[in-house]
């Protein structure tokens, strides 16, 4: 009998070491594991179904945006974009007012926590004490109000500061698009929408919290069910009108509960922590939404609208359907006659092309010397055929070309087969002085790789003036044949706030003059002689082998740069007046300023043709529109 417990206690003696031993295995195992979760986004717990959608379909969405993001955008409007950022300005708000909750929880004074134990046996101690903060009303009403008033100005000043620096960020990525969205935007009435989503901000952030807790499974449960209500609610309702009649016991329901959650003790860093991750989640979803709409907005700016396309549908259909398929519609040696005024215009839009030549007839006075070339593609060849057949523009003449046809059949040794536009660059421009102030964004529009086969197409032409379709003229415009260029081959208007030494990345390596002026195309004078004795055709297609072009986009932007460099030193500068430059982006141009110019350029995404134009501006454009045509009325054209 007494043998036995000297057996037992040398074992009792070597089981406690083991024990030991495992313990800190264990401990060492679970350590990294609490690191890691310690680190993690949100406190754990419930993920809603709208969070997880974000994180598997919203984001790679973003990603793929960015990627094949070509300068589009959308058309969305600005009120609707504008929710997003309330959200954000709603969760920041929320996140200050628990700050102070954060502070207090860590041991303030008068504070006792209630996971410690308080021994009665214990002394008391002697706090220092706590340093009373003047308010800021009190110390306010004690200070100079000139002080007073010349700090709300600084803080004015400061936020207009940042609303400008937004505005130049958005420009920088976005475009016209950021202009448009800001005066399009709508006043929406979702004031109640906006204290939905702030309560369901603040319980997703102490659900992970709550859920943790024991003896809270009944107020764990509840909050769950408000949240998925709250979503359900949000995801239908984006105005207050939206909203079903029982909301505000709804809202009432989730302010109880969120004043629960308050008064229960919770870790503040995760709270915190989860605030932070749906306000990151916000801000990312918002810009998202920005992007989607800039594309939208973009792919409607270079979208023939559906009125245009019917238009264009039914006139070729018209064509083919009339007997006189063959008959020119004025004998050919008034178009190669030195004697008439010859007008050149690219354009594949119908209603364009008719703006620029009635606005120009009308504004004449002697219209019977005029000659318009109209260059378009196949496509619309037949349609342009035969509404200018159809109207008539005084007595000017009107021949319209198939360029394509043009090209293969007389000129076949240039590669240059598709009929390219005007190109339009954005530009930003800032300022070496203070390049944070003052920047400013600009549309400059230039000849494409059509514009250099001109003279090859009209041999029998020594002078032309190049119109672009999206002008409108407001005056005489006889006086550029008056005008004596000397040795220059391209009369336009210099843009000298760009120089081509500002754009030593885009020229590359190609000699130029850096003091040398960008110029716009719109209204352009050209001397055809003094071109093809300049070769400039020539150089243009030896300049155009010095770029790499890796597809048609790449093949486009060199436009910018090979026109540039093909008119060093042969650019005649015309009076500024003579052209309005910016009707297609710029809402800011003074009416008085519109009806004196000369001529107005609708350079930029709005054109005037377009829903997207800008209101104020169609005007001046429409003034020229043929009336009562049958299929303009038949398309909606008109409407």
């Amino acid at each position: 009998m007494k043998a036995q417990p000297l057996l037992q206690a040398p074992l009792k003696r070597r089981r406690g070491p083991r024990v030991a031993v495992l313990a800190l295995v264990l401990c060492s195992l679970l350590v990294p594991f609490a690191f890691l979760f310690d680190r993690a986004p949100s406190g754990g717990g419930y993920v809603t179904t709208e969070e997880r959608h974000r994180q598997e379909v919203v984001l790679p969405l973003v990603d793929h945006v960015v990627v094949e993001r070509r300068g589009r955008g959308g058309a969305v409007s600005g009120g609707r974009q504008d929710a997003p950022e309330k959200i954000s300005r709603g969760s920041s708000e929320v996140i200050h007012r628990h700050a102070p909750e954060k502070r207090i929880s860590k041991g303030s004074p008068g504070i006792v926590d209630q996971h410690k134990q308080i021994d009665s046996h214990s002394k008391p101690k002697v706090l220092p004490a706590p340093k009373v903060k003047p308010s800021k009303a009190a110390a306010e009403s004690t200070r100079d109000p000139r002080e007073i008033s010349k700090n709300t100005q600084v803080r004015q000043k400061g936020a207009k500061a940042d609303e400008t620096e937004k505005a130049k960020a958005c420009q920088l990525e976005f475009g016209s698009y950021c202009l448009w969205s800001r005066e399009h935007k709508e006043v929406m009435k979702d004031s109640v929408v906006m204290r939905l989503k702030d309560q369901l901000f603040v319980a997703r952030s102490y659900y992970p919290s709550i859920a943790k807790l024991q003896g809270q499974e009944a107020l764990t449960q509840e909050m769950k069910q408000n949240i998925q209500d709250h979503e359900r609610v949000l995801s239908v309702s984006t105005v207050d009108a939206d909203l079903p009649s029982f909301i505000n016991k709804r809202m009432e329901q989730m302010e109880r509960i969120i004043a629960r959650s308050k008064s229960c003790t919770v870790d503040c860093k995760n709270v915190d922590r989860k605030l932070r991750q749906i306000l990151d989640m916000t801000e990312d979803e918002a810009h998202f939404h920005m992007k989607q709409s800039a594309f939208l907005y973009n792919l409607g700016a270079q979208t023939l609208p559906k009125s245009h396309h019917c238009l264009s549908m039914r006139l070729t259909l018209e064509y083919f359907k009339s007997s006189s398929l063959d008959s020119d519609d004025s004998p050919s040696g008034k178009f190669n006659s030195p004697k008439y005024r010859h007008y050149v215009i690219l354009s594949r839009n119908i209603l364009a092309a008719s703006v620029v030549i009635n606005s120009t007839v009308s504004n004449y006075k002697e219209p019977g010397i005029l000659a318009f070339h109209i260059l378009t593609d196949a496509q619309n060849f037949y349609a342009m055929k035969h509404w200018f057949a159809r109207n008539s523009y005084k007595s000017a003449a009107i021949h319209v070309l198939n360029y394509e046809a043009i090209i293969l059949e007389k000129l076949p040794k240039y590669s240059i087969r598709e009929l390219y536009l005007p190109e339009e660059f954005r530009v930003l421009i800032r300022s070496i002085k203070q390049p944070t102030e003052n920047t400013r964004m600009q549309y400059l529009s230039v000849f494409s790789h059509s514009h250099f086969l001109i003279p090859e197409i009209f041999k029998y032409l020594n002078k032309v003036v190049l119109l672009d379709d999206d002008l409108v003229v407001q005056r005489d415009l006889s006086f550029l044949w008056n005008i004596d260029m000397g040795d220059k081959v391209n009369g336009a208007v210099e843009f000298c706030g760009l120089k081509l030494g500002q754009m030593r990345n885009v020229l590359g390596k190609t000699a130029y003059d850096p003091k040398s002026c960008a110029w716009m195309s719109g209204v352009n004078l050209i001397n055809l002689d003094k071109w093809r004795e300049h070769n400039i055709t020539e150089n243009y297609l030896l300049l155009m082998k010095k770029f790499k072009f890796k597809d048609e986009q790449s093949l486009r932007a060199a436009a910018f740069p090979l026109s540039l460099l093909s008119f060093q030193h042969l650019i005649y500068p015309l009076d500024e007046k003579l052209t309005l430059s910016g009707l297609g982006y710029d809402y800011g141009i003074d009416e008085e300023v519109a009806q004196r110019s000369a001529s107005l350029h609708y350079n930029g995404n709005m054109k005037p043709w377009l829903e997207l134009g800008i209101p104020d501006y169609k005007k001046y454009w429409k003034r020229f529109l043929v009336r009562g045509d049958q299929f303009m009325d038949e398309c909606n054209v008109n409407t």
